[in-house]
């Protein structure tokens, strides 16, 4: 007669053998778990010290222990480190593109890509400013797209020194919009390429889900814009110090292109392309 039992019920080791293993899942950066315990779901940030750092939707931070307690796609899993970057493994820097290894800034070469504020050429500068070096371009700032006839006039493009332009706000219709098709018909035009996103601001390229809000606010007609936002998100808007803080804390949400709106993303890139052909 078969047992069906077992031959020893009370052996060491019988509750293990019935148990599921569950999967080990590294914690790497950007994937998004729950906490089995209390329901909280955000996307991994950081592992330091046997401890994971999440980020959920509001952009609240919280750390919790390595190991068993997690859900991923609503399955049990056991969350471990990441194993480090293999030897030799392609890096790729903020913009996605593959790290070039040990390469020295390249000279400066002759065309420029020119954007309308500072904002704007530290967002450059923070995810595309590897490959800059790489390929020798600089970003110089306008104080506004008013000024580009003049600055070409001082400075005139040619085959060899190219100028790619970045502005906001480029919509049908705008001022922008009249300013960059009047440069382009002009006689600089050849060698001059404007591109634009649609936004009021470069606050706005960046993702609300980065800055940890559900969208930009809406602003009324005849209120300025950065201070609406400011104020429209709690916080403080009286004056330029106040704005000051308010975009180095959108900029320090930036990790990499991803946080980026894809209007801004492929006209730096089109802009880069156009100034080292």
């Amino acid at each position: 007669m078969d047992d069906r039992y077992g031959h020893d019920v009370l052996a060491a080791g019988w509750r293990a053998k019935h148990q599921r293993e569950l999967a080990r899942i590294p914690a790497s950066r950007d994937l998004v778990v729950e906490v089995a315990e209390d329901g909280y779901c955000g996307a991994v940030m950081s592992v330091t010290g046997g401890l994971v750092e999440l980020e959920d939707r509001h952009g609240r931070r919280r750390m919790f222990p390595l190991g068993p307690g997690f859900l991923v796609d609503g399955a049990p899993v056991v969350l471990v480190a990441a194993p480090p970057a293999a030897a030799g493994a392609p890096k790729r820097t903020a913009s996605g593109s593959f790290a070039v290894a040990d390469a020295r800034a390249r000279v400066a070469r002759p065309s420029r890509i020119l954007v309308e504020g500072r904002h704007d050429a530290e967002l450059v500068e923070k995810v595309w400013g590897d490959d800059l070096r790489v390929e020798g371009v600089v970003v110089e700032y306008l104080q506004g797209v008013d000024l580009l006839s003049d600055l070409l006039d001082a400075e005139p493009p040619n085959a060899e020194r190219r100028y790619g332009v970045l502005v906001d706000h480029l919509v049908t219709g705008s001022k922008e919009a009249r300013i960059a098709q009047a440069v382009e018909r002009g006689r600089h035009g050849a060698h001059v390429r404007i591109v634009g996103h649609p936004y009021i601001d470069v606050w706005q390229c960046v993702t609300p889900q980065a800055v940890g809000i559900r969208a930009w606010p809406e602003v009324p007609r005849g209120t300025d814009w950065k201070t609406g936002v400011c104020r429209a998100l709690g916080w403080p808007a009286r004056d330029q110090a106040d704005f000051a803080r308010a975009w180095q804390r959108i900029l320090a949400s930036v990790h990499s292109y991803r946080d980026l709106e894809p209007a801004l993303l492929g006209r730096v890139e089109e802009l880069i392309d156009f100034v080292t052909a």
